[in-house]
């Protein structure tokens, strides 16, 4: 039931009712392509801007830096010099049953949709008796925003559904794992223990700040501590850009790249807990249970749904991945690089929505999905598919990450709830701070205790240092801002985003300089080879190692300012541990490589092994290689019998037997 018009006026004589539609129809297709068009031009402009840099040896900003103020530059336009000719037509609407609308928001919450009809004593003949459906998009309370600032404001929904899953796999699917590997146990501790430290005491500390401050006192200590779960993801894209470029020490580059991956999905995982936590509560209040209050109990519970939301989130990735890999050995896909490159694409990002659907975390799916596909998959692929999958991440993470940081950028203007407080915004810069130093520094000495190669000083200040935030913060903060509270929690991680990514970014040369951290390293040969060297591993390769091949001046070359040598840390227990069983099991089922799974398996599981083994296997099988000068026409029954002469007792018989498949 209409009650009052706060929107445009009407003509004297209106348009009929389909012309009338089609014409706002039009007007917001319009409206959506100049909000693309803008977002288009500013990427343009960053890559242009890039390539000038790059051509001018300018490295005091990096691209991302660049995509932000590119970003508020647009955003300050929009804000101030753009004047909308065309308002948003609002129209204040009150129920024709106020008990029904109370009922509803009791218990569910505001409708999904609401319904405006229009009944006999609108004057309009054309608009007699017509009803129209409006979707929930949030509150809006007094915000005053035109209709190119609503467009250049995007659904969150769309960061984690489709601008993060591909950035998240990329980092999974371009990892260098070797020394990530190396410096696992270093990794995960820095990632897990690590981001509860820096989320415990960012949430403590301000916590405390808004109980001293009198107008904060709104900030419940959820609140808090969600914003110390968000922004203690770091996102450190700028620094990790200059690592590769300079090829500072490699555990540095492994500890910083590897943590902040992990991080991130920590600090999502995290931010799901205390959302399940909040749900729990608030239903048991609303159902008037006794013992609402905050208990053990309840802690107990979010640290179980923590730990169980992570192991299925990861066992989903993980299973997805050996899925596509088992498929690209066994279908013979890679006879047709564009159905198989189809297939890796749609497989990798299924994993997301899959985990989305179990209720899951869809970005720790994705990440694990993206180790398996570069150490399983990759090594399936054909030739063509290896160079366009690579080609194809590279450039959506590029191009998704700029968007997301001129996104930024745009929405420090352009976003209509900012709620800006000083006293929370320097609270929460001291206290990032606070929670980073209690991060790296303790956690450093106590890893040095069992390292063989310490965590020097040098590389502590660079992690220190490397803290910024960016992406996941961001996408985290904007996904809920319906109150008050929770849109000072955006406005406050937007600054923090831009000063540290400004700011750190683009002084990230001078403090390697400064802290005199070794760049032009260069990886040994040794490096090229699996964490636990086979003699029979032949046929496999990973992503990087495909880069290396690929990059004409092999490893032996001379980059930076003069190669120091590094120091290479011992494998990890858990690192050797894994290795093992994955040279013996994994390695053999979803890859072509060698030893198979009949040279590895009891005897006892030949029949399995031999199902599991692939033809590519078989004739790469060091046993299977004829004699020098055999052509390969002349791979017969000969060659399986001296096979079944030199391989251990029962596994000859099963290569023969084997020869069917082939």
């Amino acid at each position: 039931m209409a009650d009052d018009d706060s929107g445009g006026g009407e003509s004297e004589h209106p348009l009929p009712p389909d012309v009338s539609y089609d014409e706002k129809k039009m007007l917001l297709h319009k409206l959506d392509s100049l909000s693309l068009l803008l977002y288009t031009f500013l990427l343009t402009l960053t890559v242009v801007t890039i390539w000038l840099f790059k051509h001018r040896r300018v490295a005091f900003i990096h691209e991302t830096g660049l995509a932000i103020i590119y970003g508020l530059v647009i955003g300050a336009i929009i804000r101030y010099g753009v004047h909308d000719d065309y308002q948003v037509s609002r129209l204040a609407v009150k129920p024709v049953n106020p008990q029904k609308m109370h009922d509803q928001l009791s218990k569910g919450g505001p409708p999904d949709q609401l319904y405006l009809r229009s009944k006999g004593e609108v004057e309009i003949e054309e608009y007699h008796n017509k009803t129209w459906v409006y979707d929930f998009k949030g509150e809006v309370k007094d915000a005053k925003e035109s209709e190119i600032d609503e467009k250049t404001t995007f659904d969150p929904e769309i960061f984690f559904n489709i601008l993060l899953p591909p950035i998240i796999f990329h980092a999974g699917y371009a990892m260098k794992k070797k020394y990530f590997f190396r410096n696992i146990g270093s990794i995960f501790t820095f990632a897990f223990i690590g981001t509860a430290i820096s989320t415990f005491t960012v949430g403590g500390i301000m916590h405390g700040v808004t109980r001293i401050v009198p107008n904060l006192s709104n900030v419940t200590f959820i609140d808090n501590l969600h914003f110390g779960a968000l922004i203690s993801a770091t996102d450190p894209v700028t620094v990790i850009a200059i690592f590769t470029d300079l090829n500072v020490d490699v555990n540095l580059h492994a500890l910083v790249f590897g943590e902040s991956v992990l991080n991130d999905a920590v600090a999502i995982v995290f931010v799901e807990a205390l959302k399940d936590y909040e749900e729990n509560v608030a239903t048991c209040i609303t159902t008037a249970q006794n013992n609402c209050d905050y208990n053990m109990w309840h802690l107990i519970k979010a640290i179980l749904d923590f730990f169980g939301i992570f192991g299925a989130s990861f066992l989903v990735g993980s299973l997805m991945g050996c899925i596509t890999a088992l498929l690209t050995k066994f279908t013979h896909i890679r006879a047709h690089p564009l159905l198989e490159s189809t297939l890796f694409v749609l497989m990798s990002y299924s994993t997301f929505l899959l985990a989305e659907v179990f209720e899951l975390t869809g970005i720790v799916a994705v990440l694990f999905c993206g180790i398996c596909q570069a150490h399983y998959t990759y090594n399936n692929l054909s030739r063509e598919s290896k160079d366009s999958t690579k080609h194809f991440f590279d450039l959506l993470n590029f191009m998704a990450e700029n968007f997301i940081f001129s996104y930024i950028g745009v929405s420090m203007f352009t976003f209509p709830k900012h709620h800006f407080d000083v006293v929370y915004i320097s609270g929460a810069f001291v206290a990032i701070f606070i929670g980073r130093f209690l991060n790296v520094y303790p956690l450093s000495a106590i890893l040095n205790v069992g390292r063989t190669v310490r965590i020097s000083g040098s590389i502590q200040h660079m992690m220190m240092f490397s803290g910024l935030r960016g992406a996941i913060a961001f996408a985290l903060a904007i996904r809920n801002t319906v109150s008050e509270s929770r849109q000072m929690i955006l406005s406050t991680t937007l600054l923090i985003v831009i000063v540290t990514v400004i700011v750190n970014g683009g002084s990230t040369l001078t403090m390697l300089n400064w802290l005199g951290v070794p760049t032009g390293v260069l990886e040994d040969q040794a490096e090229s080879d699996p964490i636990v060297n086979s003699p029979l591993h032949g046929g496999y390769q990973s992503v990087e190692e495909g880069q290396a091949g690929g990059s004409g001046g092999g490893e032996n070359g001379s980059v930076g300012s003069g190669p120091s040598q590094q120091q290479r840390p011992e494998k990890s227990w858990l690192a050797l541990q894994w290795a093992g069983i994955d040279n013996k099991l994994f390695k053999p089922l979803l890859t072509h490589s060698n030893p198979t799974l009949m040279d590895t398996l009891p005897n006892r599981c030949l029949p399995i092994g031999r199902i599991f083994t692939s033809r590519e296997q078989l004739l790469n099988h060091p046993m299977m290689q004829d004699k020098e000068g055999t052509s390969s026409g002349d791979l017969d029954s000969a060659a399986f019998t001296s096979v079944a002469d030199t391989v251990p007792l029962g596994q000859g018989a099963s290569l023969k037997g084997a020869q069917g498949h082939i």
